[in-house]
């Protein structure tokens, strides 16, 4: 008898097109998703008949409560290496294998530099304008050669972040709690002597903070009045390091010249959330690691993580 395979957040319906899943075809029927499960009881019913699932980042908690409800999974494809919403005790103790895939940081930071130089350059407004016979150049670009880009976080993404703002000719610091001057130099990056520091004096600043107890809300709005009224804030990491009610009320009152966001404290975003309307504000539907490479690189994995399985040899397992 076949398994049952369910892959989850398939917006765009190419799981099984990135990916060759021919090695696993005559043991699994691969079922995919391209609707979100916004609730426990809908995934649950969804996923009843489901011996393995493979779900896409941490969009999908999978809590000690949900993986009660589904007793005929055993195994639980997570992609990339790094889960938090998956309840690893819970998981080993039903007898579920939680199993990791390859991921690439590159396309996080290509997002980002899409974000920035958006915002920097008025696109969306000029695009919009030039397709609607609008004014011929309604906006003044921001500068980046010359102008300085603060870094929360430089680690895989923020010092790949770094290097292209280097290249562009800006002046790069860095702040996080642990990051010391050696680090920061290693990649030709300033240390900024505070987070409030780097807030204050850059004219760019970008996130690239794991979320966690001490970043959870680490901008809020005392930090985000101390950017300058021409700065611009980019956050492709985590929604909730970033206020989303400070934000918002400082996009609204104009404190800053404007946010490039890629992820939200609900997605997918509900039609009436206050993000979609926001002045200022250019945002994206977390497509932070939506490229082909990387959906190639999980998926492929996810086949490669299925066959170990299935042979009695779990391989990338996580928890």
């Amino acid at each position: 008898m076949r398994l049952r395979c369910a892959v989850l957040d398939d917006y765009q319906g190419v799981a099984t097109e990135v990916a060759d899943w021919s090695p696993v075809a005559d043991d699994v029927e691969v079922v995919g998703f391209a609707r979100h499960f916004a609730d426990e009881d809908a995934l649950a019913a969804a996923l009843a008949d489901f011996d393995i699932v493979v779900t896409l980042r941490e969009r999908v908690p999978f809590p000690a409560s949900l993986l009660a409800r589904l007793p005929r999974l055993k195994l639980l494809i997570a992609s990339g290496m790094r889960n938090t919403v998956i309840d690893y005790a819970a998981a080993e103790a039903q007898g579920v294998t939680v199993c990791g895939t390859p991921s690439a940081s590159t396309p996080p930071v290509e997002l980002t530099w899409a974000l920035l130089l958006g915002l920097a350059r008025g696109l969306v407004a000029e695009n919009e304008a030039l397709r609607a016979g609008g004014p011929w150049q309604s906006t003044v670009g921001a500068d980046l050669h010359g102008r300085q880009l603060g870094l929360l976080g430089l680690g895989k993404i923020g010092s790949r972040v770094a290097q292209v703002g280097l290249a562009f000719g800006m002046r790069v610091s860095a702040w996080s709690r642990h990051l010391t001057k050696e680090r920061a130099e290693e990649f030709g990056v300033e240390l900024a002597a505070s987070k409030e520091e780097l807030l204050a004096s850059s004219d760019f600043v970008s996130v690239h903070l794991a979320l966690g107890d001490r970043t959870r809300g680490l901008i809020g709005a005392a930090e985000l009045a101390l950017l300058k009224p021409t700065a611009y804030l980019v956050n492709t990491s985590r929604a909730a390091i970033v206020d989303q009610d400070a934000l918002l009320t400082a996009l609204h009152e104009g404190r800053f010249a404007g946010a490039g966001v890629d992820v939200f404290d609900v997605e997918p975003l509900p039609a009436d959330h206050p993000m979609r309307s926001a002045p200022r504000l250019l945002a994206t539907p977390h497509l932070g690691y939506v490229s082909r490479a990387n959906y190639e690189a999980y998926y492929t994995g996810a086949v490669e993580d299925i066959q170990a399985f299935l042979a009695g040899s779990p391989v990338r397992r996580l928890g």
